[in-house]
C-alpha cells in the first residue's frame, strides 16, 4: 500500500517535471524564432482577436470588483473616521493585485481557450504538418505572434481594468456612502504611487506570456480527434490559471 502511494507521488512529480520541461522547450524555441522573421500583420490580427474582444468581460469583471470592494470596506472605514483612505485602498488593491490577476484569469479563460482551440484544430486537421512541409517553422508562424500579442494586450487590458475598477469604487463611494469625489480622488493621490501600478503591469506582462505559451503548448500537443480539441482547451485554461496564481505569489514577493 505504501509502495503504491510512493509510486503515485513519483508519477505525478515526473509528469509535472515533464510538463515544465516541455513548455520551456517550446518557449525557448519560440524565443529563438523571434529575431528571424516577425509578422506585423499577424501580430496585429492577434492583438485585435485576443485583446479587443476581451474588453467587455474585463469591463464587467473589474467594474463589479471595484464596486464590491468599496461596499465591503467603505462602511468599516467610515466607522473609524477613515473615509479619506477609501480611494487609496481601492486603487492600491486593484493596481497591485486584483487588476493584473483578474485580467490574467479572464484572458486565460477567453483568450487562452480560443488560442488552444484554434491551434489544436490545426493540428488535428494536419495544417501544422503542412506548414512543416512548406519549410515554415510552426513556432515562428503560430506561437511568436500570439506571444507578442498577449505580452502587449494583457498589460493594456490591465491598465483599462484598473481604471474601470477605480471608477466602480468611486460610484459606490459617492452614491451609496456619500463620500465626496474630491476626498476619493485625493486619497488616491495621497496613498497610491506609480510603483503600485507599474509593478502590476510587470505582472500582467508575465501573465500574458504564460497564457500564450501554455495555450500554444496544449494546442500543439492536442490528442487526435475532435475530443482532443476539447481536452486540450480545458487543460490549457486550468493550467494557465494555476500558473498565474503561483507566479503571482513569487512576483508579489519580488516586486513588493
Amino acid at each position: 500500500m505504501f509502495t503504491r502511494f510512493l509510486e503515485y507521488i513519483g508519477t505525478k512529480v515526473l509528469a509535472a517535471l515533464y510538463f515544465v520541461g516541455d513548455v520551456m522547450l517550446l518557449f525557448v524555441g519560440a524565443i529563438r524564432q523571434m529575431p528571424k522573421k516577425l509578422r506585423p500583420r499577424h501580430i496585429m490580427h492577434q492583438m485585435s482577436h485576443l485583446g479587443v474582444d476581451t474588453l467587455p468581460i474585463v469591463s464587467l469583471t473589474l467594474l463589479f470588483t471595484g464596486m464590491v470592494m468599496t461596499l465591503q470596506m467603505a462602511g468599516e472605514m467610515i466607522k473609524f473616521g477613515a473615509e479619506s483612505t477609501v480611494g487609496g485602498i481601492v486603487a492600491i488593491a486593484v493596481g497591485r493585485e486584483l487588476g493584473p490577476v483578474l485580467v490574467g484569469v479572464v484572458a486565460a479563460g477567453r483568450t487562452g481557450s480560443a488560442m488552444t482551440a484554434e491551434i489544436s484544430t490545426m493540428k488535428v486537421t494536419e495544417q501544422i504538418d503542412a506548414l512543416r512541409v512548406m519549410a515554415t517553422n510552426p513556432l515562428g508562424y503560430l506561437v511568436v505572434p500570439r506571444m507578442i500579442a498577449c505580452m502587449i494586450m494583457v498589460p493594456l487590458l490591465t491598465v483599462y481594468g484598473n481604471l474601470i475598477g477605480v471608477l466602480g469604487g468611486w460610484v459606490v463611494a459617492l452614491k451609496y456612502f456619500g463620500i465626496s469625489s474630491y476626498v476619493y480622488w485625493h486619497s488616491i493621490e495621497q496613498f497610491a504611487d506609480g510603483a503600485d501600478f507599474y509593478a502590476g503591469l510587470i505582472k500582467a506582462m508575465v501573465f500574458g506570456l504564460v497564457i500564450a505559451t501554455v495555450g500554444c503548448y496544449y494546442g500543439m500537443r492536442a490528442p487526435a480527434g475532435a475530443e482532443g480539441v476539447g481536452t486540450a482547451t480545458t487543460r490549457s485554461v486550468v493550467a494557465s490559471i494555476v500558473v498565474i496564481f503561483m507566479l503571482n505569489v513569487i512576483l508579489s514577493w519580488m516586486l513588493y
